[in-house]
């Protein structure tokens, strides 16, 4: 397979924390967002993907953020980790209440409520036909869930990442402050380094260029997008080694 086609058999959907929040309400989760997620990616689910998960916590905390008001930084980075375990829990549960076989692993152990970590079983459950969603970030402090997903995706020999995000790929410059920004339908991980495009944090992106595996950036906004991505139609941007910039 082609790394800039889009013949996916197995993939990492990254949905940040923030996704499963409701813009402008107090609430931390929107069941009625987590339940429209579910929904898709059942959907995807349905044709034989196999299809890992990997969720933030931005909904609840943001370990940096905490850190730069003083708090010590792994211990700020834990506090999030957490967090991250709540919005597995919540994807958990709404994917089950789709009839998806679900199984949340979490890199810190926490047996009551998640299984722990262990590459070979994440493996065996997505070949098996689970949907697995990956919690607690790595386990260790100083590494984001974009680095997360990109070790997930490397241990479990994914196709792609799957990257939700607020806008609908990847831009020369903020769509939102300069209405000339360029889109990309294909971009290489070389011109996202120099150009210093906002794709993922470096070490997420060094570890997905050292292993070959593409990024594809989409809007989550857009009903039917998850599903979309996750069965390999063309939409949003791909970031690969050997994609010409498009």
């Amino acid at each position: 397979m082609s790394k800039t086609d889009r013949s996916f058999k197995r993939v990492v959907l990254k949905l940040s924390g923030e996704a499963l929040r409701e813009s402008g309400s107090q609430d931390n989760i929107s069941p009625e967002i987590v339940e429209r997620i579910a929904c898709e990616i059942k959907a995807a689910h349905s044709t034989g993907m196999e299809i890992a998960i990997v969720v933030g916590g931005g909904n609840f905390w943001r370990g940096a953020s905490a850190s730069a008001r003083g708090m010590d930084r792994a211990t700020a980075d834990y506090v999030g980790m957490l967090a991250t375990v709540m919005n597995a829990l919540a994807v958990q549960s709404a994917l089950e209440a789709e009839g998806v076989p679900c199984i949340v692993q979490s890199a810190i152990e926490m047996k009551n409520v998640a299984e722990p970590f262990i590459r070979r079983k994440a493996s065996r459950q997505l070949k098996e036909g689970r949907v697995v969603v990956f919690a607690a970030g790595t386990g260790s402090p100083f590494f984001s869930t974009d680095t997360t997903a990109a070790l997930r995706a490397s241990e479990m020999g994914a196709d792609a990442i799957l990257k939700a995000t607020m806008v609908d790929g990847v831009y020369d410059a903020d769509p939102k402050k300069n209405p000339e920004a360029k889109r990309f339908n294909k971009v290489s991980f070389q011109t996202c380094i120099v150009e210093q495009l906002k794709v993922m944090d470096s070490t997420a992106f060094t570890l997905c260029m050292d292993n070959d595996i593409p990024i594809i950036v989409f809007d989550l906004n857009v009903h039917g997008n998850i599903t979309k991505a996750i069965v390999g139609q063309d939409i949003g941007t791909i970031v690969s080694k050997d994609s010409d910039e498009v």
